[in-house]
């Protein structure tokens, strides 16, 4: 991986990611070289990391795995480890088939002094969410996984509610739970380094907000055609209102992966 702005250190990602096999070989300069480079302000930030191909596209068959590379699988675990809370839309979290971030794709150096894994916090009106799923069912749960957190209101079922807060912490708003509400709690948790990988309409609404302050964006070699969705379904802004400042990019086996920031950041 290579560094195209600003500057032109060489990072180098031939080693094999976390939780594959030989991970504990991985360059611990390498680590802490990326740790450093996306490392969060000490304040309320609100980072979003997300994928698309050079055509826009931002899943292939529905799932934005199908763009990921090696260099992109590794700043992505960076970032995990370096969240306090991560954010998702509940049909990201259907779709992508989201489960518990895991001790194994993570870097312990990198949550020192805070719990061995971040939460998986879900934003759904109605709290539509396979009780039974990978994030949420029994077999799910370990003592090193962190408690999920459930963003909802008052439409979704009672009954829906008892339950979830059985396996995870239930936030219940009122009959909005807005983008700034869900911040607002997950800050009052002491969440203050939040990282969101999606999906679009919630990228969208945080972004209609005024909420997002940085975007880590990877885009992949390939070209995907006119069919799947973009990062991000908001309607049109005024000129001027999402602007972002350039703040580095890496290259690497023809990805790049870039870092915006709100303009003024």
């Amino acid at each position: 991986m290579r560094e195209i702005f600003p500057g032109s250190a060489r990072l180098g990602t031939a080693d094999p990611l976390p939780g594959q096999p030989g991970a504990a070989d991985q360059p611990g300069d390498l680590i802490d070289e990326l740790a450093a480079r996306y490392a969060y302000p000490d304040r309320l930030w609100v980072r979003a990391n997300m994928i698309m191909s050079v055509d826009g596209a931002g899943a292939v068959a529905g799932r934005s795995g199908g763009l990921s590379g090696v260099a992109d699988r590794l700043v992505f675990s960076v970032l995990r480890s370096l969240a306090d809370v991560i954010l998702v839309g509940a049909g990201t979290a259907r779709a992508e088939n989201y489960g518990r971030a895991r001790p194994g794709n993570l870097w312990p150096r990198l949550r020192a002094g805070r719990a061995v894994t971040p939460p998986i916090a879900v934003l759904t009106r109605r709290l539509d969410l396979d009780l039974r799923g990978r994030l949420l069912g029994d077999d799910a749960a370990g003592d090193d996984l962190a408690r999920p957190i459930i963003l909802t209101t008052r439409a979704a079922p009672a009954a829906k509610v008892t339950a979830a807060a059985k396996v995870a912490d239930v936030i219940v708003g009122t009959d909005d739970m807005s983008p700034a509400a869900a911040i607002d709690a997950l800050a009052g948790l002491g969440h203050k380094k939040i990282l969101t990988e999606g999906g679009p309409t919630l990228l969208g609404q945080l972004v209609t907000a005024g909420l997002l302050d940085e975007l880590c964006l990877t885009v992949s070699p390939v070209l995907e055609g006119a069919q799947a969705t973009r990062i991000i379904a908001a309607p049109s802004l005024p000129p001027g209102q999402a602007g972002l400042r350039l703040a580095m990019v890496l290259e690497d086996a023809g990805f790049l992966l870039t870092r915006y920031v709100r303009a003024g950041s």
